[in-house]
């Protein structure tokens, strides 16, 4: 009996205790929670996303290079909707009525509870046009937030868009994203999403039964603030920017500029570009379209993502290489009588019979004949397997940033090629091979692939005698500048700092003395030193290639050019960089109006009508206008043959 009456007072005082838990509960929603009066109540309550600015994006000098400009989004809840004139509403806000039907089903399949955004990215006069009469349409209403613009509309792939997220963005944000929002999709815009996208705020409106706002509820208090995104300084010099691509305009290629002593790039061109704001408002996607389906591939970003073997401008690796590992010192010379002979019959020709050439002179005549003997030393002649030898090549050119990726910050760099030991020896099956069997490798043909990026990488390497920093595009970021690590860290080449003064006085002859392969390049009291290159294309005219530092002294610019189909590095990479160098020392151009209108009109795109040799008449004219000596390199012949 006791036992019962035990577990019956047991049991009433379970009962009791959750009847307790339920009624507190029941207060704690009703009365101190406001979060369900806010859910029980929304066909008066609306609660309004505050989307955040997205950071803005500076040049080095502190210019503008992407802004914000507010537009408006329609939005509409389709339970709400009463019967409206269709066809006025229409006309207010621009699209036609099948449009309207299309987005309104649309709408209603999503929630016919919940809100959907039914037109995108208003402008400013549609929006102040509708916003007289959005009382007549219960329904609808406005959701404001920003999209970006663009106002010198220069270094697109650079910038890069943005776009609405998909469902796997909002996977994988965790729920950071919801459907509406907008992502960076490339470049910066990409890379520094998190920095740049800020975070989002909420407001609690009160509205009547016209549709119309009558203030916050609970006067704010569960409202919450948008916080802006962090501006983001890149390292981009806005008027060399504008500049590359004015010269780049009608050629398909690309420009890099790096200042050595800190990796940050100056000039990022890819050409052909596209004004950025095309991928902006209402008709992105059409423009999208056309952009992707352009023979000329402007999407395409080719500062990283193009892949050429690098031709003559790979004979100053080669040269420091060699050097290191003790196979030529300065004075190590060899006979060029046309060509240089492997094999049994096989001949790789030069463009002159150079007589006997010294490393120096090796780099200022680019004589192909001196690369095949020095590359036959390092591969055949090491003191171990030319198998083992080519390995130790391939991982010392490997610390030149060739065959892997730099890191740069934006999305989808390509690494190049750089083949290895390996690849050789299943391609001939055997491990039995010698320098023979690719002696293109020597002179920078074959096989190797490498990125307008990895050039210009290379010869700031060069201008520093050593090493190099991580090539960046954005110096800092925030308020508090913050820079990253990895861009303050020294990458050495492993090359010992004596071994540059041959390459670098040769590549200094290159531009700067009789008989270089750039000389009609040179700058007035500015040392430059360079290399030019004419790369072999099995697909159609060569590419016309050159990269270059200066000045020769404590170098402030490091830059490549590539100019597809465009014959010889001389012709047209050349004269491109060494305008990009003088506007970036001086901040102007001295050479005649002639010089500079040759590059800026010529039109070197598939299909169009190629320009013809320069006669020696010419020539002459313009060396009377820059006031110089004619030379030998610049008969018709010499001007249009580099290597």
């Amino acid at each position: 009996m006791n036992s019962f009456f035990t577990r019956r007072f047991v049991v009433q005082g379970i009962f009791i205790v959750v009847a307790i838990i339920l009624l507190a509960r029941l207060f704690y929603i009703q009365v101190i929670d406001k979060s369900y009066f806010l859910s029980a109540n929304y066909n008066v309550l609306r609660k309004i996303t505050i989307y955040p600015a997205r950071g803005v994006i500076l040049d080095r000098k502190g210019q503008i290079l992407v802004q914000n400009e507010p537009v408006y989004d329609l939005m509409v809840i389709p339970r709400e909707v009463k019967p409206f004139d269709t066809l006025q509403f229409c006309r207010l806000i621009g699209i036609d009525k099948a449009s309207f039907i299309r987005k309104f089903e649309k709408a209603q399949t999503f929630s016919p509870y919940r809100e959907s955004i039914l037109e995108k990215q208003l402008s400013a006069m549609t929006f102040a046009s509708l916003q007289e009469k959005l009382f007549e349409y219960p329904g609808f209403y406005i959701q404001k937030r920003t999209v970006r613009r663009y106002p010198d509309t220069v270094a697109a792939q650079f910038l890069g868009y943005i776009n609405e997220v998909t469902e796997k963005d909002i996977e994988r944000s965790e729920g950071f994203y919801k459907p509406g929002d907008y992502i960076g999709r490339t470049g910066v815009e990409k890379s520094y999403e998190e920095v740049l996208r800020g975070q989002r705020g909420v407001q609690n409106l009160m509205v009547d039964a016209f549709n119309r706002p009558k203030g916050h509820f609970a006067e704010g208090r569960y409202d919450t603030l948008a916080s802006a995104g962090d501006k983001l300084i890149s390292s981009l010099d806005k008027e060399l920017q504008k500049f590359g691509e004015q010269l780049m305009q009608n050629k398909i290629g690309s420009i890099v500029a790096i200042e050595p002593s800190t990796g940050e790039i100056l000039a990022f061109i890819s050409s052909p570009a596209y004004d950025p704001n095309l991928m902006v408002g209402r008709y992105k996607g059409n423009n999208y379209m056309k952009l992707l389906n352009n023979p000329n591939k402007p999407l395409f970003i080719r500062p990283i993502q193009a892949e050429y073997p690098p031709g003559s401008i790979f004979k100053v690796i080669n040269a420091l290489v060699a050097q290191q590992f003790g196979m030529v010192n300065p004075g190590t010379q060899f006979f060029c009588g046309g060509g240089y002979h492997y094999g049994r019959r096989g001949i790789m020709r030069c463009t002159h019979v150079h007589g006997t050439l010294d490393l120096a002179q090796s780099i200022q005549y680019s004589c192909n004949t001196y690369y095949g003997y020095v590359y036959n030393r390092m591969v055949d002649h090491a003191g171990m397997r030319p198998v083992k030898a080519y390995q130790r090549w391939h991982d010392a050119v490997a610390r030149f940033g060739v065959g892997g990726k730099l890191g740069i910050d934006l999305p989808n760099e390509r690494k190049g090629n750089l083949p290895s030991a390996e690849f050789y020896t299943r391609h001939f099956r055997s491990d039995k091979w010698t320098s023979s069997y690719n002696i293109s490798l020597s002179i920078g043909q074959g096989e190797l692939g490498i990125t307008p990026l990895q050039m210009a990488n290379v010869v700031a390497a060069v201008a520093n005698r050593g090493y190099y920093y991580k090539p960046h595009l954005i110096k800092a970021f925030g308020e508090d500048k913050v820079i990253k690590a990895e861009y303050t860290k020294r990458n050495s080449l492993g090359i010992d700092a004596r071994y540059f003064n041959p390459v670098i006085e040769g590549m200094s002859r290159v531009v700067n003395q009789p008989g270089g392969t750039a000389s009609y390049s040179r700058i007035a009291d500015i040392e430059m030193c360079g290399k030019t290159g004419t790369v072999q294309n099995p697909h159609g005219d060569n590419h016309s290639v050159f990269f270059a530092f200066a000045p020769r002294n404590n170098p402030k610019i490091a830059i490549a050019v590539v100019v597809e189909n465009a014959g010889y590095g001389a012709t047209w990479s050349a004269p491109i960089a060494s305008l990009m160098v003088e506007k970036y020392l001086r901040d102007s151009i001295t050479r005649p109006k002639a010089y500079v209108e040759r590059l800026l009109k010529a039109n070197l795109l598939p299909g169009a009508k190629k320009i013809k040799p320069v006669h020696r008449s010419s020539e002459d004219t313009i060396l009377q206008k820059l006031e110089l000596k004619p030379i030998e390199i610049l008969t018709p012949k010499a001007l249009l043959q580099d290597e």
